[in-house]
């Protein structure tokens, strides 16, 4: 299981950076590597729905609709340096049972990582589990943050910077929002 997840997870570098090395230049590039990554989460794991940043912001700001539980994918280095206002943070592989443990049953759950990769692997395994309203946040915190959407630190204070998780994938965050 282990070989197989570093596979997909090479597969998934290799299709970014070869559409990363393809592109042209500038804002072409970004493009080019988004469409890459978002086209191989959706074939990765289609039974997962992938809710758009817009969705959720527009969700978030709704007083009728209940809110759903955050769940940040990535590890505690990621989350300390940004994530979205009231996310928790959860190993992206705690088991299933680790993670709906400790959430309301009648809450939805949308999970995000970096770009959407993690988030879905995870997102899978709920609802492999029996959670039914489980959804991917496409893109994920790159895309929120690209977008400039609210931000929080460690500490609790608004931030624009995001944790690049390593130098292929960093790309895919605008330059401003790349923590250092």
């Amino acid at each position: 299981m282990i070989l197989k997840n570093v596979l997909l997870l090479a597969v998934a570098t290799a299709l970014c950076v070869g559409s990363l090395i393809a592109a042209p230049t500038g804002s072409e590039e970004k493009n080019i590597g988004w469409d890459a990554m978002l086209a191989l989460v959706r074939k990765r794991f289609p039974k997962v729905t992938q809710l758009s940043t817009a969705e959720l912001d527009v969700w978030l700001k709704d007083p009728q609709r209940p809110k759903p539980h955050l769940l940040d994918a990535r590890e505690p280095a990621e989350y300390a340096v940004s994530h979205l206002v009231g996310a928790v943070r959860v190993s992206p592989d705690a088991t299933a049972k680790e993670i709906l443990a400790s959430l309301d049953s009648g809450r939805p759950i949308v999970v995000y990582c970096s770009v959407g990769y993690r988030s879905s692997r995870l997102a899978t395994r709920l609802l492999e589990n029996g959670r039914v309203s489980v959804s991917n946040l496409e893109g994920s915190i790159f895309t929120w943050a690209n977008e400039k959407r609210p931000l929080v630190g460690v500490d609790g204070h608004a931030t624009t910077l995001v944790h690049p998780f390593d130098s292929v994938f960093g790309r895919l965050l605008k330059p401003e929002c790349r923590a250092p």
